[in-house]
């Protein structure tokens, strides 16, 4: 359903305006249209029917927006892999979504488990047909897509998203980023992240170009945004923190950039205010949402006050957001809870994990893991998350994902995970890890162990080693008492 919103309109309403630009290669719709169809048609020959999953390993690139239309026409699901991901990490999500095809580059991690139809993109063409399947599948309640999330339990999570929860993503873009025909949108943050993923459909939908870079350098983004006319982009702070310190930003014409989304983690005061005076002409939307839900709330440039620069904003129509208490019932405006939603946005839930969706949805909200407040106005602010869940540089990294890493090393005893402050990636990993008698392990040796299972981002920045660790009467240990010092001096306890 989502392809004939977005996509086919474009190619019906704007056959010959510009519609992609990914290196050297320029489609019009019509081009886009045609080659997604061709490859749409490439994939029946191969036997591919709907509910069929095709796993993504690329960068930002043409082939990756022209597989995921492909598979939009298909009622095929598509599943996008974190290209930071180790080869464990990718095995495991693999194994869970069980992809009938696989279209990588060579430049990401091999996985070792075994898919039945795989395409290296660039060693192999991908070969598209010449004839063109003609019908498209309209269902909004299938199953569009499975967007991995770091587990709780340390097994990823696959948030089962429709078609339909697409489109509500698209129509919650175009209300806190309204763009016209002629804009053109920057592909500058990973696809695969749900502050980015949504763009490829919203998009087509008004008419708008996109333009991809395969990775995030800050000369880069800029020499793009100026030869290009980009208008709109979505950044994480940390990308944002490092073009501001851009030494020659000042040299580049990005006068066409006028809207800059941000999202991933809250953006520092300090950082907000070197950004507007580094790029005047430039309005801030701060997003706030999950994979499961999409966009939740949004603060818009002129509601960057100096007393709101630590909200996440308001919701817009079509969202339900509310705090409750522990037994599901509202708490009085100003008093913390958690923040639960509802809307036609928020994911049915996770692919293969029933017990792991029956816990995530209270009367039919869906509970987010944070916890915050709502102020007399409306505007929502995160104070502190119910999961442990570390925000580092935009990507979610769950403790106990890499608790039970550490603790598979012989010589560990007991281990704690969090989150620690970090100027630069909001919040960085932290581990206070116990060894067991006689033992001996360096920081080094820990590291190296972590480095052979995890994701770069997810491996400790900072590891101590200590005689116990700080526990409640039920022995449990206190995450909490353990990041206090640590957090001390900041506004909150998360990034």
């Amino acid at each position: 359903m989502i392809h004939e919103h977005s996509l086919d309109r474009a190619a019906r309403d704007y056959p010959e305006r510009l519609a992609l630009i990914s290196g050297e290669l320029r489609l019009t719709f019509s081009d886009l249209r045609d080659r997604v169809q061709r490859i749409a048609s490439m994939l029946v020959t191969l036997g591919f029917q709907a509910g069929d999953r095709v796993a993504v390993l690329l960068p930002n690139q043409a082939e990756y927006l022209e597989t995921v239309y492909a598979c939009a026409w298909l009622g095929l699901i598509v599943v996008p892999l974190n290209t930071r991901l180790s080869v464990e990490e990718i095995d495991h999500i693999l194994a869970d979504a069980q992809p009938r095809g696989l279209i990588r580059h060579s430049a990401f991690p091999v996985p070792t488990e075994k898919v039945a139809w795989q395409v290296v993109l660039d060693a192999q063409e991908l070969h598209l047909a010449a004839e063109r399947v003609v019908d498209s599948v309209c269902d909004p309640e299938a199953v569009f897509a499975l967007l991995y999330t770091s587990g709780t339990t340390g097994s990823p999570k696959g948030v089962v998203l429709t078609h339909a929860n697409i489109l509500a993503n698209v129509e919650h873009v175009a209300h806190w980023m309204p763009h016209c025909e002629s804009d053109v949108f920057l592909h500058a943050a990973p696809i695969f992240h749900i502050a980015d993923f949504p763009f490829m459909f919203a998009a087509p939908a008004w008419g708008m170009a996109q333009v991809t870079i395969g990775r995030f350098i800050p000369q880069t983004f800029c020499e793009t945004v100026q030869r290009e006319g980009v208008t709109h982009t979505v950044l994480v702070p940390t990308m944002i923190n490092l073009l501001v310190q851009l030494a020659e930003l000042r040299s580049y014409d990005l006068s066409s950039l006028r809207v800059m989304g941000y999202g991933g983690s809250p953006m520092a005061p300090d950082l907000i205010r070197r950004t507007r005076e580094a790029l005047p002409g430039v309005e801030l939307i701060q997003v706030y949402g999950l994979s499961e839900t999409g966009y939740l709330t949004g603060l818009r440039g002129a509601e960057h006050t100096e007393q709101r620069l630590s909200s996440c904003g308001r919701p817009c129509p079509g969202v339900d957001l509310c705090v409750v208490d522990e037994g599901g019932a509202p708490t009085p405006i100003g008093q913390p809870g958690e923040l639960v939603a509802r809307g036609a946005n928020v994911t049915r839930g996770y692919w293969n994990k029933p017990e792991e969706t029956a816990r995530s949805f209270v009367a039919g909200f869906f509970r987010t893991g944070d916890v915050g407040y709502q102020d007399a106005e409306g505007f929502f602010y995160i104070l502190d998350r119910i999961k442990d869940m570390i925000v580092t540089g935009g990507e979610n990294v769950y403790s106990a994902e890499v608790e039970a890493v550490i603790a598979q090393h012989r010589a560990v005893q007991e281990v704690a995970v969090f989150g620690i402050p970090d100027a630069t990636w909001g919040e960085i990993v932290m581990a206070c890890v116990v060894l067991k008698r006689e033992a001996s392990l360096s920081v080094e040796e820990l590291t190296n162990h972590c480095k052979r299972h995890l994701a770069h981002f997810k491996v400790p920045r900072r590891l101590e080693f200590t005689t116990e660790l700080a526990k409640g009467g039920s022995g449990k240990i206190l995450e909490r008492a353990l990041r206090a010092r640590y957090w001390q001096h900041e506004a909150r306890e998360v990034s």
